[in-house]
């Protein structure tokens, strides 16, 4: 398999086609594996610095020991030097807005809200039973 870069060098593309900050965004997933690029996202690049995108810190601190393995795949795919360091950023999770609940009035007898009315009659001596 050739390089990402390589091959894209050789498709004698104008210079502002494809940047390193798409390069590196689109190698992520190749590098790291479908499970981890499931939790992840390669948000931008800083200089030579992937920014990535992970859930929570339990993600942050496993891909931060992970890193030397991630830039050596990184560097095979997209050639050395385009990515040199990795920073691990917290995503921030985006909240549903909340719906106020409104109280629901009960009446004592439950039983009001039985339809029929044989079962009606037999959950209310079930419950007189049980409460004796």
């Amino acid at each position: 398999m050739e390089r990402a870069s390589k091959v894209i060098s050789g498709l004698r593309l104008p210079g502002d086609t494809i940047n390193a900050e798409e390069l590196a965004r689109a190698a992520w997933a190749e590098a790291v594996g479908k499970k981890i690029a499931g939790h992840t996202r390669a948000a931008r690049m800083v200089r030579s610095r992937l920014v990535v995108e992970v859930e929570d810190q339990t993600w942050q601190r496993q891909l931060f020991a992970l890193t030397p393995h991630i830039l050596g795949n990184l560097a095979k795919n997209l050639g050395p030097g385009v990515v040199e360091d990795l920073e691990f950023r917290v995503r921030p999770r985006r909240r549903e807005p909340g719906r106020a609940e409104q109280a629901v009035p009960r009446s004592e007898d439950e039983a009001v809200d039985i339809a029929d009315p044989v079962l009606r009659g037999i959950y209310r001596a079930s419950k007189k039973k049980a409460l004796a």
